[in-house]
């Protein structure tokens, strides 16, 4: 931040409010420039992976769903279960982690560059009102103007044409929650059969409508979190969209007549406040509202170079660099939360290549002791669950890895667990009473599935005292 300023009642306010407390529309100017050709290529390729996601299918079956309903998650073509819950809590630290090792390094690249609102909102949205009504000037005149027949017109062609695109967004959205395969149902079946699908669609598509419609930078400003946390997560040393302002005070503007020039390099053409889609003024400094668009570093780089100036008055740098000319640094901060990252990302590989396709659990029934068979033999009674994991139907069936003994089930045994399902059973357990090492003997029985032991189980077996 500007050392040298003093006036500091820019963050009394935001611009989106005016001073009696109403909305304020924001008119940003159509951005041009390098930094924003670069990030037109990477909207369109995230784009691109968003809405083709729900079609990436992994041997017959999606490669993404995120059904909160059911408590099914595919994530690359492997299924997760309610029973992986411990993998979902530690994928999500993981990625918390790096999102504070990402923001605590390059500030808020991820909200300029990648994160869908930002998007769809400048890269999508913004664009066809930028087509339709013109650049900020001409869209300031038509609010102005009265409701003739060119305005209605306009105004309708862009609603309508955000209302399809919020219908379109939905229905993907829709799709990573239900499956692509549901949601062909729901369009030749009708809403009469789907009647919570198509609610859930209709409710959808308004809040896409209504967020990129009419709420707009607020999402970024008053919703997300991400903004507030940069406050604690920000130091010197992160890279962030900064004004020189070393270079760039004392402000003056620009003469052509001029041979040197005394001011400071900023000639003070606010066209790096007339492009912000959130309305601020970046030589104040890091706030709350800048979502690291770009869109200023473009804005001041045309100037300077109108002017003959050198480029990068606003730019990716550090305070450290700005005020002590330090080049960045890796500080025990960073060192300390790469670390972390590194202990999460290595238990959930590990516990990732450890996860079996069928989740098997057996456990003593409870209240039951041991029953003698005859002279030389005991049992244990048991109850065992199984999940399938997997998309295809497994034969499963249960056999005693060691001591050497016998099973027997109550009823029906295992056979087939189906895909996606769950199965219980009871079985009895018998054991030589010579194989019976104290009252509690360790036994391990396999879960085997074809010829391929899916699940290794440890339990206990309850003898006679004299064990």
């Amino acid at each position: 931040m500007n050392n040298n300023a003093k006036d500091e009642s820019f963050r009394d306010s935001i611009a989106t409010i005016d001073e009696e407390g109403k909305r304020a529309w924001i008119y940003p100017k159509k951005p041009k420039g390098k930094l924003y050709n670069k990030r037109t290529i990477v909207s369109i390729i995230l784009l691109t992976l968003l809405f083709s996601g729900p079609f990436m299918k992994w041997n017959g079956h999606a490669m993404f769903l995120f059904n909160v309903i059911e408590r099914k998650f595919i994530l690359f073509g492997i299924p997760f279960w309610p029973q992986d819950f411990f993998l979902f809590v530690l994928a999500m630290l993981t990625f918390f982690v790096f999102i504070i090792l990402f923001t605590v390094v390059f500030g808020r690249v991820w909200c300029g560059w990648a994160c869908p609102q930002t998007i769809f909102m400048e890269m999508v949205f913004r664009k066809i009102e930028y087509f339709i009504e013109g650049d900020s000037t001409q869209q300031k005149l038509l609010h102005k103007a009265p409701w003739n027949a060119e305005k209605i017109r306009k105004k309708l062609t862009k609603h309508s044409i955000f209302f399809v695109l919020a219908f379109i967004i939905a229905n993907t959205f829709l799709a990573y929650i239900i499956g692509v395969d549901q949601m062909k149902l729901l369009v030749t079946e009708g809403p009469a059969i789907h009647f919570v699908g198509f609610g859930a669609l209709v409710v959808f598509t308004a809040v896409f409508y209504g967020v990129y419609a009419r709420f707009r930078e607020q999402a970024c400003i008053v919703v997300c979190p991400y903004g507030r946390l940069q406050g604690v997560l920000l130091d010197r040393n992160s890279v962030v969209i900064a004004y020189d302002y070393s270079r760039g005070e004392p402000r003056g503007k620009f003469h052509k007549e001029e041979e040197k020039r005394t001011n400071g390099d900023c000639i003070d053409c606010h066209q790096c406040v007339s492009v912000c889609p959130t309305g601020i003024d970046i030589r104040n400094g890091t706030q709350l509202e800048c979502v690291n668009c770009s869109a200023c570093i473009d804005a001041c780089n045309t100037i300077m170079d109108k002017v003959n100036l050198p480029q990068g008055l606003i730019r990716y740098t550090s305070e450290n660099s700005i005020a002590d000319k330090k080049k960045f640094k890796i500080t025990t901060r960073i060192i300390g939360y790469a670390i972390v990252l590194l202990l999460l990302l290595t238990s959930l590989v590990v516990l990732l290549s450890l996860r079996t396709d069928v989740e098997s659990t057996i456990l003593r029934t409870p209240g039951q002791l041991y029953q003698t068979v005859d002279s030389v033999h005991v049992s244990n009674l048991y109850n065992i669950q199984l999940v399938n994991k997997t998309f295809e139907d497994l034969e499963i069936r249960i056999v005693l890895d060691k001591p050497e003994g016998e099973i027997k089930f109550v009823g029906n045994s295992i056979g087939t667990l189906k895909k996606d399902g769950m199965i219980e059973g009871v079985f009895f357990v018998i054991l030589p009473t010579k194989s019976l090492t104290s009252i509690k003997t360790t036994i391990y029985l396999n879960v085997i599935s074809g010829d391929k032991v899916v699940s290794h189980i440890k339990t206990n077996f309850l003898g006679p005292s004299q064990y």
